[in-house]
């Protein structure tokens, strides 16, 4: 390799190195439709078959300050579900299913094992939501990034009917909201979490049966087969997932103007991971549903006459319904 280049800090040869040892993970989600090899300067992928008017949904995100928590405690595959889990359950929430997804890995000194436990996590992710690893890019960037540290980003591209997509548009007030559990804070409000835990050994318990950053870096949970078997069923109307900005932002999202939502706060059960971040920081009920989702990680909208059905059937709980009023209410 160029010393020239090694002695300004990039190492080319542990580039090459990642890419060997990450071979074994992508391979694990290969897809009929994936054409050629991993290494290309593209990745091709043909249209499934079975669609009549197919229309492509893209998302993209990535896994925000529970990164910091993941290189503290140098557990690093977890991030990896986490950061396919915030792109594949966007686009499952308008009828999507997965076809493929891409990542980008940055950091200042490229260190293989834990690119390659980032990328296991990613192959992960994209196994238990259908979807093919088919391309990414991993930086090594010297002065960018501090001494351990790194950054990702991910890309997913899906497909849905045309007929088939879920945009809320049929939602009518008295509808009800079902809500499925969460594994904890998923990837949104960690700069707020890591603000109350400031202090704490995150090695430590603290009242919990695993170490604290074990609590708090719980991966998301991937929805993209619950999604696909409620759209299945043809009794689903809307699905909101709920990320940053919590359950108050992200539920109204998926309802039609001049409507509204009204919760009931003690229709679920919530983990005690956010009973905790709200007792030791102090945080009101509004902070709380405005930053976290509380345990609620995805809410379907149904007819209010199938709503515990669907609700039991699925390990759900009915947390609301549909109002006459705009905006958000609680009880």
């Amino acid at each position: 390799m160029s010393e020239a280049y090694r002695e300004a800090g990039v190492d080319i040869d542990a580039g090459e190195e990642v890419v060997s040892r990450i071979r074994q993970h992508v391979d694990r989600t290969r897809r009929p439709e994936v054409l050629g090899q991993l290494g290309g300067f593209g990745a091709l992928f043909q249209m499934p078959r079975g669609y009549e008017d197919p229309v492509l949904v893209s998302g993209t995100d990535g896994v925000g300050t529970k990164l910091l928590i993941a290189q503290h405690m140098q557990s690093h595959r977890g991030i990896g579900i986490d950061l396919v889990a915030m792109c594949v359950n966007d686009i499952a929430t308008l009828g999507a299913e997965p076809l493929f997804f891409l990542d980008y890995f940055a950091t200042g000194k490229l260190k293989p094992a834990v690119a390659e436990d980032v990328v296991a996590g990613i192959a992960e992710g994209c196994v238990q939501s259908g979807c093919a690893l088919i391309g990414g890019e991993t930086a090594e960037m010297p002065g960018m990034y501090g001494p351990g540290h790194y950054d990702l980003a991910g890309f997913c591209v899906g497909v849905v009917e045309r007929s088939k997509i879920l945009d809320g548009r049929d939602v009518k007030s008295g509808m009800s909201l079902i809500g499925f559990p969460s594994t904890g804070l998923h990837s949104n409000g960690y700069s707020l979490a890591r603000h109350i835990c400031k202090g704490l050994d995150l090695r430590e318990e603290h009242g919990f049966s695993k170490p604290l950053g074990e609590v708090l870096l719980e991966p998301t949970r991937i929805y993209v087969h619950l999604c696909q078997r409620l759209l299945k069923s043809g009794q689903i109307h809307a699905l909101a997932h709920i990320t940053g900005g919590g359950l108050t932002d992200n539920i109204v999202r998926v309802i039609p103007e001049g409507l509204g939502i009204e919760i009931n706060s003690n229709s679920w059960p919530r983990p005690e991971v956010f009973d905790f971040l709200q007792s030791r920081g102090q945080v009101s009920d509004d902070d709380m549903y405005r930053t976290f989702n509380c345990g609620v990680g995805l809410v379907a909208v149904v007819d209010s006459d199938q709503a515990v059905e669907i609700a039991e059937s699925e390990q759900g709980f009915v947390i609301g319904s549909v109002v006459d009023v705009p905006g958000v209410s609680w009880k």
